[in-house]
């Protein structure tokens, strides 16, 4: 029997347990909090502990759930059981030189990026695995992190500053773009209730359209505009006001605020 074990039972872990729980392909699953109310939240058929060495004992795979300020500590207490497992790591600025550091140099260690997506199964997860890393292992990190979302892999750690500011910091930027369009709307006379059903089923069918066809966004937004309509005129507005300069700016902030916690 297979078993993977999760430190950390917060929101991102819930997602994840949930998720590869339907997958069908958890034998057993572990998870170990310091608080029992998280730990109460989990599924019936999910094992419980407050014990992080007796959580990992039996287990091919352990998943660390936990904030970045908590990692240093946790892991270190987890160095000497690490051997053949697979540890994957969820927090953000968090390099695998310090987790190699901290659970030791044979250890075979994947970090990802998910995002809150993930929490309603769809997530984007971009994922480095360092040379420890073993193809089956790679295929259970895919099945984990898959069960929520999609994976994506990349061949530079490095690569994964640029995965957080465009998916990991990404779902901030449109709920702001939402938020925006919802105020505009109530602006222009609509009740909170009609301009939120509006923008949320806008930006759905949006996405779905963008995920569905061959064509570019480009492509995509110049086929609904159309010469001095109303699109041209809003889309005018928001161009001169420099969004799409705007935009690199916003991301290129995000990107090197990633580089700054992973320096840290």
């Amino acid at each position: 029997m297979t078993s993977t074990t999760f430190i950390g039972a917060g929101n991102i872990s819930q997602a994840l347990i949930g998720g590869y729980l339907k997958t069908g392909q958890a034998d057993r699953i572990v998870a170990s909090d310091p608080v029992s109310a998280q730990l109460e939240k989990l599924p019936a058929e999910v094992v419980r502990t407050n014990d992080n060495i007796q959580a990992i004992a039996d287990s091919q795979t352990v998943v660390l759930c936990l904030k970045p300020g908590m990692m240093s500590e946790i892991c270190q207490t987890l160095r000497g059981q690490t051997d053949d497992k697979l540890f994957i790591s969820v927090a953000a600025g968090i390099t695998i030189e310090s987790l190699n550091n901290w659970l030791g140099e044979d250890t075979a260690v994947i970090r990802c990026m998910p995002n809150t997506p993930a929490l309603v199964q769809q997530g984007m997860t971009g994922l480095f695995a360092n040379t420890r890393v073993t193809d089956s292992q790679r295929n259970i990190a895919e099945n984990i992190l898959g069960s929520v979302g999609k994976v994506l892999w990349f061949s530079t750690e490095s690569a994964l500053d640029t995965v957080t500011a465009i998916s990991g910091s990404g779902p901030a930027y449109y709920f702001l773009v939402m938020e925006s369009m919802q105020q505009a709307g109530i602006g222009l006379g609509l009740t909170a209730d009609e301009s939120r059903v509006l923008v949320l089923q806008t930006a759905l069918g949006a996405a779905q359209m963008a995920i569905d066809s061959d064509l570019t966004t480009e492509q995509l937004r110049i086929n609904v505009t159309s010469r001095g309509g109303t699109t041209q005129a809003a889309l005018t507005k928001l161009m001169d006001a420099g969004l799409t300069e705007l935009f690199a700016e916003a991301i290129e902030a995000a990107f090197e605020r990633s580089k700054e916690l992973s320096r840290a």
